[in-house]
């Protein structure tokens, strides 16, 4: 088999997993999982993780692959998505990445060079006090110092951002905005995007929202916090997981705070369809609600023809 790959995205919820597993059962394929909180251990309910049925059934790779304290970056993804590719290729397999976390996809797709540069925690630790006691634009100011590119693109509200491009010009004596370079990753690829009109996708998200909490949400956080992964870290402030620990806190009720769960992730299905919007032209987009979604993307991926219609999302 030629190197190629199909990538699965669209907004959480949407059904991708699903898809992917129908995919791979047709055409012989593994998945790549480009979730960047399904690559930890323990945290399978709130990140809506494949069950261990789904995982026997079709070989699935970067899922539980670091711990909630680790530090899991865009590079460490990079490295061991490639080398899971190659290992699906050289079994004849067809690879299937799937995921919403836009980033992970089109760094892997479109071959983006990502600075292997390790955390710095006094450095960051240094830069948050600065934040925190002189607000982002004094942040932002020290990034304009070394980087004036990068402080004009990124986000000045990203406090994390703007100190990882600090953190990595320190280390490489070069400025962040210079690592934004892709080299073609030598493979072919076709992307299927899965959507959903917006009142529909919402009431599957407050679906699956009441089932985590039926299925233990609450549980799953507090046995991670007696393993000592506190709510402070990067990995537990993903949505859910800040709310259940603010609930455990006392800071809020179990009810306010599935509501909130709620209300941020139809946020961030918003901005996720936004991110991906902007690819139309490399995406054929299919309806995640439509009874005949497997066929079809089965002849997308099949033949790698353009066979999505839109779906139109207000």
């Amino acid at each position: 088999m030629s190197q190629r790959l199909i990538a699965i995205v669209g907004a959480t919820a949407t059904g991708k997993t699903a898809l992917a597993i129908e995919l791979a059962r047709a055409l012989g394929g593994e998945i790549v999982n480009a979730d960047s909180r399904q690559v930890y251990r323990g945290m399978d309910v709130g990140t809506a993780k494949p069950a261990r049925a789904e995982q026997t059934a079709v070989s699935h790779h970067l899922i539980d692959v670091a711990d909630p304290g680790d530090s899991f970056t865009l590079a460490r993804f990079l490295d061991l998505a490639s080398a899971a590719l190659a290992g699906i290729w050289s079994r004849a397999r067809l690879p299937i990445v799937v995921g919403g976390t836009g980033q992970y996809v089109w760094a892997l797709l479109e071959g983006w060079q990502v600075p292997r540069v390790p955390p710095d925690l006094e450095l960051r630790a240094r830069l948050e006090a600065i934040a925190a006691r002189d607000g982002a634009g004094a942040l932002l100011a020290e990034l304009r110092a070394v980087d004036p590119a990068s402080a004009l693109s990124i986000d000045p509200r990203n406090v994390r951002r703007v100190i990882r491009a600090i953190e990595v010009t320190q280390a490489t004596g070069r400025p962040f905005s210079s690592w934004r370079q892709k080299v073609a990753p030598g493979f072919e690829f076709t992307v299927i995007g899965l959507r959903m009109e917006r009142e529909g996708l919402y009431m599957r998200i407050d679906r699956r929202v009441d089932a985590m909490m039926r299925a233990g949400f609450v549980e799953e956080v507090r046995r991670l916090n007696g393993a000592g992964y506190r709510c402070d870290l990067p990995a537990m402030a993903s949505i859910g997981y800040r709310q259940i620990c603010a609930y455990l806190r006392d800071e809020m009720t179990l009810a306010d705070a599935t509501a909130q769960i709620k209300t941020e992730t139809h946020r961030l299905a918003r901005m996720q369809h936004t991110w991906f919007r902007e690819d139309d032209a490399r995406i054929h987009w299919l309806d995640a609600s439509d009874t005949g979604l497997v066929t079809r993307a089965l002849a997308i991926a099949s033949t790698g023809l353009p066979g999505g219609s839109e779906v139109a999302v207000s």
